[in-house]
């Protein structure tokens, strides 16, 4: 799937639609969620034009991925999450559901989040 850079999140980074921003480098941009699904709920965005989990790390240089994840370590830790625990999630395709078809990571936290997942499919 190509990349839609008039996508929510494209919009987000350059600017287009505020954000209420948490942490930001050079590599990517965190923000609380508009609709949030738990206490804290941050999503955190590379800077550069991935759709996905598997486009990321297939175009993705190593500097790149590791300044991607360290910005959501980073951002947890800031969040002051670090002590109580946090879950991170990505979707990827249709089948997870994932909506803004540009590669984010969902941190969740200042609750307790249950469990992983409920049962699907039967």
């Amino acid at each position: 799937m190509a990349y839609d850079d008039q996508n929510v999140f494209a919009k987000i980074l350059r600017g287009e639609i505020p954000c209420k921003k948490v942490y930001e480098d050079e590599f990517a941009l965190a923000f609380h969620d508009i609709n949030p699904m738990a206490p804290v709920h941050v999503l955190v965005i590379p800077k550069g034009p991935y759709v996905s989990f598997a486009d990321f790390a297939r175009e993705a240089d190593a500097e790149t991925v590791a300044g991607f994840f360290q910005a959501v370590n980073t951002t947890a830790r800031e969040l002051g999450l670090d002590p109580q625990g946090y879950r991170i999630l990505a979707n990827h395709g249709p089948t997870a559901r994932q909506e803004v078809q540009h590669f984010h990571v969902h941190i969740f936290g200042g609750t307790d989040l249950g469990p992983m997942i409920s049962r699907v499919g039967g």
